[in-house]
């Protein structure tokens, strides 16, 4: 057959089927998106066509030329070529230049509103130049005269691999798009996450900061309080010498002295903790540990185990003494009583072991690995939070350990361990 516009065979069909696709114009929203073969689906083509011998030798020239297996499906007008891109959308469009009732530009115009990424050759029996670059202008991807049809296979080859290629770089753009922004948002969360650490490290520094002056202010208070206290006690000290000279020697005057000692070691140790030093001033020399226990019971009005009072260790025994009256002060003051604490002493492989128990409402479990930290005080504590931090350092001096645990029935009880002296040594 012969198209309506001009030039016989194809004299210029080699300068014009070599020219290069200008941009198409922006298309109308595609009603199909462009899907590719899968491995062993047929590349469906559609051909408007309204001669049956020239559909017959398109479909013999492309039979075994293409790496698809071919499913071809002709249509002769308008009519029949919308309802096929509607119902069945194609892989490929291939289309006379000029029909009774119909024109391949007509038909590409419909085609690249409906599907704009399938490929449009047009395969006609003769074009003239100018409409042959109009026709690739348009956005036509290639044409091929109907003489030279063993061009039309590697043109199919080459428009699909371009419109596979351009479908790639899409998804690619489209993949780098979404990675920047999640790479965006991701950042935006990292810059959320900064501010906010930078905010709580501002609020920790201002904690610390409140913290530091708290206990600054505690050791200046105590400090202070130290120094005051030592002149009323070295006032009491030369009161009690003095009766002792006037009224001789009694019990009550020697145990009164030696409360008025304690108190005073109490007052330095308190000065030296509040200067972050430890506890100084131990003398060690063998020593009588069951009259330290029975001493500490009597002047706190508490029950004493007697079963080892002939106990010896090597040690400080005012020292020692002040560990447990720390330990049964505090053992009184949560109880409310001295008749729930008491005193009790075993001996164990190298060591002995003595306990102040009380029933009083225990030490939760969250607070015994902190209650001989310095300056820690309970919700009952009533103290400064010092009492327990000299009674580890003094047990420790003695090759001891000291902890805390719960009272069967209630209560919480207070295990000092101090090494028994070795044979040699006695």
């Amino acid at each position: 057959m012969t198209d309506s516009a001009g030039v016989e065979g194809g004299a210029a069909a080699p300068a014009v089927s070599g020219l290069s696709r200008p941009p198409a114009e922006p298309a109308a929203a595609p009603h199909h998106s462009y899907r590719f073969p899968d491995p062993g689906e047929a590349l469906n083509v559609l051909h408007l066509e309204d001669s049956e011998l020239d559909h017959e030798l398109v479909v013999m020239h492309l039979d075994g030329e293409l790496p698809w297996p071919l499913q071809v499906r002709r249509v002769e007008d308008e009519a029949a070529f919308l309802e096929a891109l509607n119902t069945d959308p194609p892989h490929l469009i291939l289309s006379d230049y000029a029909l009774p009732s119909y024109d391949g530009l007509s038909a590409y115009r419909a085609a690249s509103a409906r599907l704009p990424e399938v490929p449009f050759i047009i395969v006609t029996g003769a074009l003239g130049e100018e409409v042959a670059v109009d026709t690739l202008r348009q956005g036509v991807t290639d044409y091929i005269l109907k003489q030279r049809l063993d061009r039309l296979a590697p043109t199919i080859r080459r428009a699909v691999a371009e419109v596979e290629a351009r479908a790639s770089r899409e998804r690619a753009e489209q993949e780098v798009l979404s990675l920047n922004r999640d790479l965006q948002a991701r950042l935006i969360e990292v810059e959320r996450l900064r501010n906010t650490a930078e905010r709580q490290s501002q609020r920790l520094e201002v904690q610390a900061k409140q913290l530091e002056e708290a206990l600054n202010m505690q050791k200046t208070f105590l400090a202070e309080t130290s120094h005051e206290l030592r002149t009323p006690l070295t006032a009491l000290h030369g009161y009690l010498r003095r009766a002792e000279r006037e009224a001789g020697g009694s019990q009550t005057l020697l145990d009164a002295q030696r409360v008025a000692e304690n108190m005073t070691r109490l007052v330095n140790d308190l000065l030296q903790l509040s200067r972050g030093e430890l506890v100084q001033g131990i003398e060690m020399h063998f020593m009588n540990l069951g009259k330290v226990i029975a001493q500490v019971g009597r002047d706190y009005g508490v029950r004493a185990d007697q079963s080892n009072t002939d106990t010896e260790i090597v040690g400080d025994p005012v020292r020692l003494s002040q560990v447990f009256m720390n330990l049964v002060t505090n053992a009184i003051r949560v109880s409310g009583s001295p008749e729930l604490v008491h005193l009790e002493s075993s001996l164990r492989p190298g060591e002995v072991e003595v306990r102040v128990v009380d029933r009083g409402p225990g030490v939760p479990d969250p607070i015994k690995p902190r209650i001989f930290d310095k300056f820690f005080r309970g919700k009952e504590a009533g103290s400064a939070g010092l009492g327990l931090t000299i009674a580890q350092q003094v047990v420790t001096s003695h090759g001891g350990t000291i902890d805390v645990i719960d009272t069967p029935g209630g209560g919480a009880t207070f295990r000092v361990r101090l090494p028994l002296p070795d044979e040699e040594d006695e």
